[in-house]
């Protein structure tokens, strides 16, 4: 023993270090456990949901040109012309630059309009162009294919239960305006 009753390093504690096996065993059981868990979560359940929905929507859209958010930019603007920037990213759940960007594509293949200066304010209200209209209805078609193949997993005599819980958890979390 080392002086003061002290074991050195070099001397056998008694215990034996854990084996690498042995605990890269328990770490991967520890890591299964987690990962049960995971596949439990709502919130995880609801983002692989999303990203396979957001996946497929993008493949679906490609031949159309469009993107995920240049189609949800198209939709919002069908539902009420005249939208500003700042209305259409809320509405797109994207950021105001990622919508300015969106908007630009949009208008330099003719798909929207938007006014040079903005007839008050400094909001400029975006419309489709007729084009753009052909290009939404063609994307909802699509986009509509894509829900459909999404809720064939879910109960026909079920499924407007599913979207009106669905809709009351966004509700729920969205803040008042």
């Amino acid at each position: 023993m080392a002086k003061h009753g002290k074991k050195s390093k070099s001397e056998p504690t008694g215990k034996s270090a854990p084996e690498p096996k042995k605990a890269a065993h328990k770490k991967a059981e520890a890591d299964a456990a987690l990962t049960g868990v995971l596949d439990e979560a709502l919130t995880y359940v609801l983002r692989h949901a999303a990203a396979a929905l957001r996946g497929t929507m993008a493949e679906a859209l490609r031949p159309l040109d469009l993107s995920a958010a240049q189609h949800s930019c198209l939709e919002l603007l069908g539902r009420s012309p005249g939208m500003s920037s700042s209305d259409l990213a809320r509405g797109a759940f994207v950021s105001r630059q990622s919508m300015n960007l969106v908007l630009r594509g949009l208008q330099d293949r003719g798909l929207v309009t938007r006014p040079d200066t903005a007839p008050q304010g400094r909001a400029l209200p975006t419309t489709l162009t007729a084009e753009g209209r052909q290009r939404l209805n063609a994307a909802n078609t699509v986009a509509r294919s894509v829900e459909k193949q999404m809720l064939a997993a879910v109960p026909e005599k079920r499924r407007a239960r599913f979207r009106a819980d669905l809709a009351a958890c966004a509700a729920v979390l969205t803040p008042a305006d």
